[in-house]
């Protein structure tokens, strides 16, 4: 018996028993009239081609359900398209490109970028001018995000120290970068 012969509702019982084959065949039977119809009703390809993806996987899920009793395949295929396709319709469509979101990007213009990076670059270098104790604590505050007790302990001197080369290394940082910012 030829493919074309085997009858719809065979092809489902054979897909109920996990043939692929069979759900190949019906699919090529049915994918091109199930399309058409759901272009009908919905108007957008894209929907209309996910609803048909819809239509087949719920076919492979539940063919086990089919019933020969009931009616032909032909028709049960019908009834889970007609059902997929209203619930496509039922579904809020995606947003396309013509209708972008309106979303304020928080990114920095081109020009607000470059003048950061060279304020950055300016910051970094006058870093470098400071005496080592100096910069190392102001490093682990601003760069690291660690508290003034946090740097105490990790480099093992006094909270006092901490503090005064903090205050000491920021007060040359302005020094230093008054005529540039």
């Amino acid at each position: 018996m030829s493919a074309s012969e085997v009858t719809d509702g065979t092809l489902i019982e054979q897909i109920a028993a996990g043939e692929r084959s069979a759900f190949e065949e019906l699919y090529h039977r049915y994918a091109r009239s199930v399309l058409g119809l759901a272009l009908r009703r919905i108007g957008d390809r894209g929907r209309a081609e996910d609803s048909v993806q819809d239509v087949f996987a719920a076919v492979w899920r539940s063919a086990a359900s089919y019933d020969r009793k009931r009616g032909p395949g032909g028709a049960w295929l019908y009834t889970i398209a007609r059902n997929a396709i209203v619930d496509a319709q039922r579904r809020k469509p995606a947003p396309t490109m013509a209708d972008p979101p309106e979303v304020v990007s928080t990114d920095l213009a081109p020009d607000e970028e470059a003048e950061a990076s060279w304020n950055s670059w300016r910051v970094h270098r006058a870093l470098e001018t400071l005496p080592e104790n100096e910069r190392s604590v102001i490093a682990l505050a601003y760069f690291s995000g660690l508290s003034q007790s946090e740097i105490a302990a990790f480099l093992q001197i006094p909270l006092g120290t901490v503090k005064t080369r903090t205050r000491s290394g920021l007060a040359r940082l302005a020094d230093t970068l008054e005529g540039e910012l």
